[in-house]
């Protein structure tokens, strides 16, 4: 009976030194770049690739395909145009589509900087909420500092972390929260790029009232992305003004539920504004939807 027991013991403490050993791994390791993939800034555009990728001028990468484009727009218009008179049905007049035209086409040239400005403002608003939380309780609203306090409210330290009790669940539901956040957040700083990417033809294709809705869709999810930024700033505040000193099981079930709350919202702000979905569980959702 006595080597049984010891057995147990022995499988138990090996299940706890393993979860604490990728618990401190998840610690020392992803927490680290959640703050930079959450928040982001203009730097998101400011490297040498990304700008050889959209191009430099309009006779290079994704801008000389939509000045490419142009022609193809005012070929288009002119047909429509042609169609028109033949059948007797009412279209835009030349001077309104070619004043749109060289409108909207100094708008596509010029995308990537109107882009900036709208990831500029989105930043802005996310860094003054953080600022007033910084102002109210004397710590930076991050994901970094988020963690210090946790693991201070759950002890993971050597011989005393244990999997089978309230804290060694709720450390489990939240490392693998943080998680599936790093996979979400990592896909929404990639979609961010991708839509910055396609932005020219955005702009472009309010030339003309066919095509005008491709635009609506494009700022639409693009938004929606960065709105996201603000959305977890909001969520932060509401986090850091839980008392971390108490170590109670009320505390403990609020900080899951905020960290829930950053799980769900992407979906929230699909909800409320529409957009792509970034959450790693839908997408893995609609695989499996797929090959089925």
């Amino acid at each position: 009976m006595e080597e049984e027991i010891n057995i147990t013991e022995v499988i138990i403490n090996s299940i706890n030194t393993i979860f604490q050993t990728i618990f401190s791994s998840i610690d020392n390791n992803l927490y680290s770049i959640i703050d930079e993939i959450t928040f982001v800034n203009t730097d998101i555009l400011d490297t040498s690739y990304f700008r050889n990728i959209f191009g430099t001028s309009t006779t290079n990468g994704i801008l000389l395909i939509a000045n490419s484009l142009v022609l193809g727009f005012f070929l288009y218009y002119c047909f429509k145009l042609l169609l028109s008179n033949l059948l007797i049905t009412q279209t835009e007049r030349p001077v309104s589509f070619i004043f749109k035209l060289l409108i909207f086409c100094i708008c596509m040239n010029s995308s990537i900087f109107i882009c900036e400005q709208i990831i500029f403002i989105n930043n802005s608003i996310s860094s003054a909420i953080k600022e007033l939380g910084n102002n109210l309780f004397g710590t930076t609203l991050s994901f970094s500092a988020l963690v210090e306090k946790l693991n201070i409210m759950i002890q993971i330290e050597e011989n005393s972390f244990t999997i089978f009790s309230i804290d060694g669940l709720l450390k489990s539901i939240i490392s693998i929260s943080f998680l599936n956040l790093t996979f979400s957040y990592s896909l929404r700083y990639i979609m961010i790029k991708v839509f910055v990417l396609i932005s020219p033809f955005a702009f472009l294709s309010l030339s003309t009232s066919s095509t005008s809705s491709f635009f609506k869709a494009w700022i639409k999810c693009f938004l929606s992305l960065l709105f996201i930024q603000i959305l977890v700033s909001f969520v932060l505040l509401i986090i850091f003004s839980i008392d971390f000193s108490s170590n109670n099981i009320f505390s403990k079930f609020l900080i899951c539920g905020s960290i829930f709350a950053l799980l769900k919202a992407n979906s929230y702000v699909r909800e409320f504004m529409g957009g792509i979905s970034t959450d790693i569980s839908n997408s893995f959702n609609g695989i499996k939807s797929f090959i089925k």
